[in-house]
Parts: C-alpha cells; structure tokens; sequence
C-alpha cells in the first residue's frame, strides 16, 4: 500500500520510517498522507503501545519537497492532491479542534508518539519532530526551521508549541536565525529528550516503548497524554476539575485493580490493551 514510507510493527512497537531517502525524505503530499495512514492503522491496533517516525538513510526529513516549494511559489498558494486510497482521520478522544490542522494531529493521537531523529530535520520536518511526544536524537543529528530564509513565517503550529518546548527566546534565536543545532545542543535546550549515540535513536526509542508497555496501562498512557496537552489551553482550576473527574473515573476501572493487584503479588501487570472505535 505505501510508496513512500515503510511501516513496520514489531513487539508492541510500531516504526514509521520515511523513505525517500535520495531528498533526505523530504515531504510530498503522499508522504503525508501515508504517514497519517499509517499512524491510524497504529491508533487501532491493539497490540501497539506507541509508535516510532523516523528517516530512511541519512536524514530525518529535510522538509518540503523543494518540487512541492517550486509548484507552490509559483501559483502563490498551497497546492495539495487527494489519496482517496490513503483517507484516514485518526481524530482525538474530544474531537478537539486544537488537533486537527497539519501535524498538530499527533497530539491528539491516543498513544505515544516518539521522533527518532537520525540526521537533517528541518522544515516541515522539523514540524513534526516538535509535534510528537518525545525526540530521541542522534548526536550528529541537525535541527534547522529554514522559515526566515525562505521568506515564510513559523509554520505549522511551530510557533505555538516551540516556545512551550524551549522557551520563547530560544524560540526565537532558532526561528530568527535558522542556524544548526545538532543533537547536543538539542539536549541542552530541551529540543532533545534522550541525545543517543549515532545511529541508536531508533533503537533506543523502541526500547523505551517496548519497556513502558510491560509496566503502564494503555488508557493511562492515552488520559495522560490528553491531559497533558488539553490542559496546556486551559487554566489551572478547570484543569484541575477535569483531572479530579478523570480520577474518579480511573478508580473504577479494571486497570486499577490490576494494578494494585500486580503490586501486591509482586509480579508484571497484565493491563487491556486500549481499543479505538
């Protein structure tokens, strides 16, 4: 079914990897469109705990497809085409609007989300390396937003969720000069949560995934990412309620005594697997 990514499942893992790797796996709308497939083939498998998006060869993803650019600059607009093989709406648990323009869908996806950057991500990419839950990078590895020296703004929802990321002045040092930052640097900034060694990011982010899924509940890990990103719009005391609702909620369920059990008996959980209607 996909042309240009490779989706493999294996262990309770999901890997997207982009694979285009002659352009750095640079974006085309089918790209797109098979990363969101796939990232709703994820979301309803009951096996999956989370999923892994990462670049094929030497890059992450360099970006828009600079043919897509070319095409763009010169109609003065965006440009898109349909795949009506590859439809798919992973939506989110509130049907939030918040979550469904461009890649800030993947906060309102159900299950973990971890980029594992492995060389160039800038542009769009650097996009959806920001909007997953998690960036385990290379230390070579190179982030660039490239906006201002293309004439553009900070797209994709960049300048929303960067400065919750980094801060808004390192926000803007990186908007405003669109100079490298390689994996270290990420670390220290807090664009990066694991800096790895070359060529172990993938690796490294499965097995952070394969090691959540033999101690966490699937619908923890699903409220807890809902909370996390629902609250960040909302003040502390509604916040607060609805977390005080969720709880209630959470000691009903089979999960918890599962979990209470497990401790008590000293031995794994075994938690239900989260199911997506």
């Amino acid at each position: 079914m996909y042309e240009e990514i490779i989706y493999d499942v294996d262990d309770s893992v999901a890997v997207i990897t982009m694979n285009r790797p002659e352009t750095l796996n640079a974006l085309t709308d089918r790209t797109q469109a098979e990363i969101r497939h796939a990232l709703d083939q994820s979301e309803h498998d009951e096996a999956v705990i989370g999923t892994v998006l990462t670049g094929a060869g030497r890059g992450f993803c360099s970006g828009v497809d600079m043919n897509a650019l070319g095409a763009m600059s010169e109609a003065g607009r965006r440009l898109g085409n349909a795949y009506p093989d590859l439809a798919a709406d992973p939506g989110n648990p509130d049907g939030d609007p918040n979550f469904q323009l461009g890649p800030t869908y993947l906060l309102g996806l159900r299950k973990p989300l971890i980029a594992a950057i492995n060389g160039a991500c800038a542009g769009l990419g650097f996009s959806y390396a920001v909007f997953c839950d998690l960036r385990f990078v290379d230390r070579t590895a190179k982030f660039v937003t490239s906006f201002s020296q293309r004439g553009l703004i900070a797209e994709h929802g960049t300048s929303w969720i960067l400065p919750r990321l980094i801060g808004p002045a390192n926000a803007l040092d990186l908007f405003w000069t669109g100079r490298r930052v390689d994996g270290e640097e990420a670390g220290r900034l807090g664009l990066a949560n694991r800096v790895c060694e070359d060529g172990e990011c993938v690796a490294d982010a499965v097995g952070y995934l394969r090691g959540i899924a033999e101690n966490a509940a699937p619908h923890s890990l699903m409220m807890m990412k809902r909370q996390v990103y629902r609250h960040l719009n909302a003040e502390l005391r509604p916040a607060m309620d609805e977390s005080t609702v969720w709880m209630d909620d959470s000691l009903t369920r089979d999960d918890f005594k599962e979990g209470v059990d497990s401790f008590v008996e000293r031995r794994p959980p075994r938690f239900a697997p989260l199911k997506v209607d």
